[in-house]
């Protein structure tokens, strides 16, 4: 029973991990780029990254498997490399929850870069500072909080995933079984009593995420 009830929970926290961490490290600096550069066909490619938030999840979940499928060529490619085909493995998982969390973590690093003087970083780089060092040292820390905000927001819709998990990963006990699909097939067979811990589980979780980023917004420590 507690392998049962643990494992799904472990493999939620791994999926979310590893997902939060590359959508954190490439929001945050997209998110400069949007904010701070001016390039040709700008809109149409941050309207490009935003749609996960507005597509239905099985569409998503379709769009993952004719990218990555086994006809496609970057399906083809990472077969060769890897041996076998990402689908229905843990790696679609990290995919997916990357692809549904990553305009979160975009909108609010570019929201917290667009809130900064431009005054401060054009001062810095009068004083000798390099755009990098700018980047680093002057722009972060001035948008911590917006990033802090950014970076917990899409872990917690990285884990609650469901959708395009379902589609793209599966539903593989000990394999690609998150959380929320767990609660899906245990309130489908008749399980309500496990069913209710991985909620429970998962409220506190989001609870205490959503809690951060309140207190963090309003200036508590």
């Amino acid at each position: 029973m507690w392998n049962q009830f643990w494992e799904p929970i472990q493999l939620s926290i791994t999926v979310t991990l590893a997902a939060s961490a590359t959508v954190i490290l490439a929001g945050t600096l997209l998110g400069y780029v949007f904010a701070r550069k001016a390039f040709k066909f700008k809109v149409l490619l941050e309207t490009l990254f935003m749609l996960p938030l507005v597509l239905p999840p099985s569409v998503i979940g379709f769009l993952l498997i004719v990218i990555f499928g086994n006809q496609s060529i970057i399906g083809y490619v990472l077969k060769s490399i890897f041996g076998q085909s990402i689908l229905f493995t843990w790696y679609a998982a990290v995919i997916a929850a990357s692809v549904v969390a990553f305009p979160l973590m975009l909108q609010t690093a570019k929201a917290g870069f667009q809130g900064i003087n431009k005054g401060i970083e054009e001062a810095a780089i009068d004083l000798g500072a390099n755009s990098r060092q700018v980047f680093i040292r002057v722009s972060l820390p001035l948008a911590k909080k917006s990033i802090l905000a950014g970076c917990v927001l899409s872990c917690a819709r990285a884990l609650g995933e469901f959708g395009a998990t379902l589609m793209f990963a599966g539903n593989i006990p000990g394999v690609t079984q998150t959380v929320p699909t767990a609660i899906y097939m245990a309130i489908d067979n008749g399980d309500m009593q496990l069913a209710w811990a991985w909620v429970f589980t998962t409220m506190i979780l989001a609870f205490f995420l959503l809690y951060f980023v309140r207190s963090k917004e309003n200036g508590r420590d």
